[in-house]
């Protein structure tokens, strides 16, 4: 991974922006939650040139033994178990402020300074997820960051992170696991699969109660002749503990062999959408659009066919278009999209940032493909919608010794490169999930990304995007950063059947907030571009992480429950002051369910 050398450490640059401060809260009592769309005039919107599918099937299936019978795999100790190994050292892409030089910071044009007194519930239940100790168990080793996610289903939920996946009832009781990933694929016929490679991803088919768990291969990183695969297992019942069909599908494109990074899923009316961010072993660079044929795979069909689009990082005029990665929809509540609508894909630009945009916006992308004898695929640029002005850019790396990795704060020890955390906001994308919802004579789309809220301060800023009769429109946005100099950032938000939205997140500062997870939310008939309810805490932290780098996340997940299309189910990380302490644990994970008032 190419390191880039901050261009200006002067420490003044410090004073300027806290006179910044006192600039832009002086001016933020003028500013109004900007709620609707821009008019359709300034959607302004590049088109790029059509784009060509690429068919094909799976190279490998088979079904596996029953995931709580699956054998541990023997792992070898290769690594020092006193160091923390880096699952998948992000390559290229914009490296934080140091990419382009120190800017100004950029004034939010939504932020909500205040923060209401708390009528948010608190958590229904708590439990603990899978920590950094169960790699230690496993492997000998631990790893960060821990890409914490899981899904809740009717019976059970399912968390996966790096290296280990684990199943439990939803009274938190543990039923299978924690396993590391690659035992999932043991004796499969792509060994690669069987691999612990990182960046799981678990989802839950509420329309056909299964469940599908994914990885990606990376022993391609070293060999240059091997290509890359993204394994994907479907449950072949309801049970998440049973037995899973197998398949395994080649990202390769023109004979390039382009490795999957950062992959991010979403369940469709007839396929899993799958989104990647994609490197080929020279300068290639751009975002892999995949859809997998969903019938033929929750059927266990080994003829399960994939479609892929690439998108050129490197053509002219796409790197704004497509910037670090692209969310595909991921469809929430009872109601399927409507038959044969486009699957909505969407990225964040900024102008701030290094890649050439002329204005902030949401990307919209719109996927197509029927399922045939001979499938038909397309995908286009619907549009960019302009939105209110944010920074993504956080100053991040300000003094020697310090990368660009180097951000956030933490209470009791000096702001060093150890002792701070990664923002990512940087990451020219919004962060997991994009999640759906059909309520008929609309369709709603909500996710979020972090970003510089005020001067040196971290907000997330959130998303409702409706579809009416096939036009886009922001109905709603916001940057939740209440002005009490707590960072919230890494954020994941999703909607209930009311129109209802929660966002979880971390939290951190300086002084007396230790890494942590906490919770806000607003009813659908609330002020629009506001969290109404306050703030519910899923856990407090009370220890700090130091390690060799300082990455966080990189994504956590927050979903709803089928049974009720109410319940709120989050799941991130967090530190004790003994994981803080100890030579083997290290980041732990935190899982939390509640509601929002009202929803029943």
């Amino acid at each position: 991974m190419k390191t880039l050398r901050r261009i200006s450490k002067n420490r003044a640059f410090a004073h300027v922006r806290v006179l910044a401060a006192v600039l832009f809260v002086l001016a933020a009592a003028a500013l109004v939650f900007l709620a609707a769309s821009p008019p359709a005039a300034a959607q302004r919107t590049a088109r790029p040139q059509p784009l060509t599918p690429t068919f094909s099937k799976a190279v490998a299936f088979d079904v596996s033994p029953a995931l709580r019978d699956l054998p541990r795999a023997a792992r070898p100790l290769v690594f020092d178990p006193n160091k923390i190994v880096e699952v998948r050292p992000e390559r290229g892409g914009s490296e934080g402020p140091q990419a382009h030089g120190v800017k100004p910071y950029s004034a939010d044009g939504v932020l909500q300074l205040f923060n209401p007194a708390p009528t948010i519930p608190a958590p229904l239940l708590t439990f603990e997820g899978m920590s950094n100790q169960d790699n230690f168990n496993i492997f000998g080793f631990r790893v960060n960051p821990p890409d914490p996610n899981g899904e809740v289903g009717r019976n059970n939920f399912v968390e996966m992170i790096n290296l280990v996946y684990a199943v439990y009832d939803k009274a938190g009781n543990l039923l299978a696991g924690p396993i590391d990933t690659g035992s999932l694929w043991a004796g499969f016929a792509i060994p690669d699969c069987t691999d612990p490679s990182g960046d799981p991803v678990v989802l839950y088919d509420k329309f056909e109660d299964r469940w599908l768990l994914s990885q990606f291969t990376t022993s391609g990183l070293s060999d240059p002749t091997k290509p890359f695969w993204n394994c994907v297992a479907v449950s072949t019942t309801s049970d998440p503990t049973g037995t899973y069909f197998r398949y395994a599908f080649e990202t390769t494109s023109d004979g390039v062999f382009y490795f999957p990074d950062y992959p991010k899923y979403g369940v469709w009316r007839n396929s899993y959408i799958l989104t990647t961010r994609e490197f080929g072993p020279t300068v290639e660079y751009g975002i892999g659009v995949y859809a997998l044929e969903r019938g033929r795979m929750l059927e266990g069909d080994p003829n399960a066919r994939a479609v892929k689009f690439f998108l050129d990082g490197n053509a002219p005029g796409m790197l704004p278009l497509v910037g670090d990665g692209l969310l595909p929809a991921d469809v929430d509540g009872n109601t399927k999209p409507p038959k044969d609508a486009p699957a909505p894909i969407i990225g964040t630009q900024d102008d701030n940032a290094s890649y050439g945009a002329a204005f902030d916006a949401l990307n919209i992308w719109e996927l197509s493909i029927t399922w045939q004898a001979h499938p038909v695929a397309s995908i286009a640029l619907k549009t960019q919608l302009p939105v209110a002005s944010f920074d993504s850019i956080y100053p991040c790396g300000l003094f020697p010794g310090q990368t660009s990795r180097d951000c956030l704060p933490q209470p009791g020890v000096a702001p060093t490169a150890n002792n701070l955390l990664d923002i990512l906001s940087y990451r020219q994308r919004p962060t997991f999930r994009l999640a759906y919802r059909n309520f008929g004579t609309y369709e709603s789309l909500v996710t979020n990304q972090s970003v510089e809220a005020m001067p040196s301060v971290a907000g997330v800023r959130w998303y409702e995007i409706r579809r009416t009769g096939g036009t886009y429109s922001v109905y709603q946005q916001g940057t939740y950063a209440p002005g009490d100099g707590v960072h919230r950032w890494m954020g994941s938000v999703a909607m209930d059947k009311r129109g209802d939205i929660a966002l979880g997140y971390s939290v951190v500062n300086g002084t007396d907030v230790f890494p942590g997870i906490r919770y806000t939310g607003r009813l659908s008939g609330d002020p629009l571009g506001q969290m109404t309810l306050g703030e519910g805490t899923i856990i407090n932290g009370s220890g700090i992480q130091r390690t060799s780098n300082s990455r966080w996340g990189d994504y956590t997940d927050l979903t709803v429950d089928p049974t009720d299309d109410c319940t709120f189910w989050y799941v991130n990380e967090y530190y004790t002051l003994a994981g803080q302490n100890s030579s083997t644990a290290g980041w732990q994970t935190r899982i939390g369910s509640f509601k929002l008032p009202g929803c029943r």
